[in-house]
């Protein structure tokens, strides 16, 4: 019994996650190989190792004949009668090959065989790990700055964060742990090629499901994500649970559970909107917190005509017009924001009365949630 080759096996199994079976095929296929190299073929060979007692065995067909011309499939009929009496002349028998035949450089090829395939499983096991958490969140360790660059440790695989992929005002030190984006793994001869982000959409909307449970368990939804990576986010979100307030949900208890997030972000503002049908109350909700006056909304143009309080105008548009930015891209709506002077000196109409019935009774009806959101904001502002 062969048991310290189960015993390898074993460990290669627990400790990098490399299948038995196929350890046990790539031994089979270099006693192929160390035969081939050692008589020049193997196509009338079989290698077989036993998945209990790890025992192998080489098995040849050969030609029973008077005179052996070629030792890799003929046998003389001598040695053929040693093996089986009633062996004769063109018979085909099979013979036990000792592997100790084998010469010392078919051996060490074959060494070499099952070494090139430990190195191949355990770059695939990695790359199957990881493509599993591609457009998912990951945590990494600093390694060290390589110029705008950084080296970040994932636990079987180092990621590089490229400087397109950063945020401009964050600054990170070797060892400390940060979460991440995978953007993309690509499997190369030399392992995983793992592409991340600290800068993209999308490591919020993860950060959320990882944050907030109703978010996770699809309870609450959230419908779009905008981003000024360092400076600001808008998220919007509808509950799937008429029971379930999906503002509340996202912030918590006290702001602790969008406070997480944004301590992660190292203190990237967010704000929550909640998400509606009609156009015109959902580009109103997207331009939280600024006060709206009128909104006209064009469903086929993907257009709004947005009207607001004189005082209010910077705020709407947001400083270098991120808010107003950011609710366009939320929304999917080009917005064209102006005062109420400006409105009436362009149009000469007062547009304080634009609003229809349904969009009057539409905001009434998520009035609480448009004051949670702008204790939310002001909470974040006063952080």
């Amino acid at each position: 019994m062969n048991s310290e080759l189960i015993e390898s096996l074993n460990v290669l199994e627990k400790e990098k996650d490399i299948n038995k079976e196929v350890m046990f095929e790539a031994i089979e296929n270099s006693l192929l190989m160390a035969y081939k190299n050692h008589y020049g073929k193997n196509d009338n060979v079989t290698a077989t190792v036993d998945r209990v007692t790890g025992d192998f065995k080489i098995i040849a067909d050969k030609v029973v004949v008077d005179v052996v011309e070629d030792p890799s499939c003929q046998i003389s009929i001598e040695k053929a009668k040693e093996i089986d009496v009633n062996s004769d002349i063109g018979d085909t028998i099979k013979v036990d090959v000792k592997s100790k035949e084998f010469g010392r450089i078919a051996t060490q090829n074959a060494k070499n065989i099952i070494l090139q395939k430990i190195r191949e499983e355990e770059r695939k096991v990695v790359y199957e790990q990881y493509y599993a958490k591609e457009k998912d969140i990951v945590t990494g360790i600093v390694q060290r700055i390589n110029g705008k660059n950084i080296s970040i440790n994932l636990g079987k695989a180092d990621a590089v964060l490229i400087e397109s992929e950063q945020v401009k005002n964050e600054v990170f030190m070797p060892t400390e742990r940060i979460k991440l984006y995978v953007t993309e793994v690509k499997e190369t001869s030399k392992g995983p090629k793992i592409s991340v982000s600290r800068s993209h959409p999308e490591l919020v909307r993860r950060l959320f499901e990882a944050e907030v449970a109703e978010v996770r368990d699809g309870t609450v939804e959230i419908v779009n994500v905008a981003r000024e990576a360092g400076i600001r986010s808008k998220i919007t979100v509808k509950s799937n649970n008429k029971d379930v307030d999906p503002l509340g949900a996202c912030v918590g208890i006290n702001g602790s559970r969008v406070n997480a997030i944004v301590n992660e972000l190292r203190g990237e503002k967010i704000d929550i909107v909640p998400y509606s049908e009609n156009a015109a109350i959902f580009v109103e909700n997207a331009l939280s917190p600024a006060k709206v006056v009128s909104v006209i909304a064009d469903d086929e143009a993907k257009t709004a005509r947005v009207v607001v309080p004189d005082y209010q105008l910077s705020l709407a548009i947001g400083k270098e017009g991120i808010n107003a930015r950011l609710a366009a891209k939320l929304t999917g709506f080009k917005i064209d924001i102006k005062s109420e002077t400006q409105a009436k000196a362009e149009f000469g109409e007062d547009f304080s009365g634009e609003l229809t019935k349904q969009q009057e009774d539409e905001i009434a009806e998520d009035e609480n949630n448009s004051e949670e959101f702008i204790q939310m904001d002001e909470q974040q502002d006063g952080e």
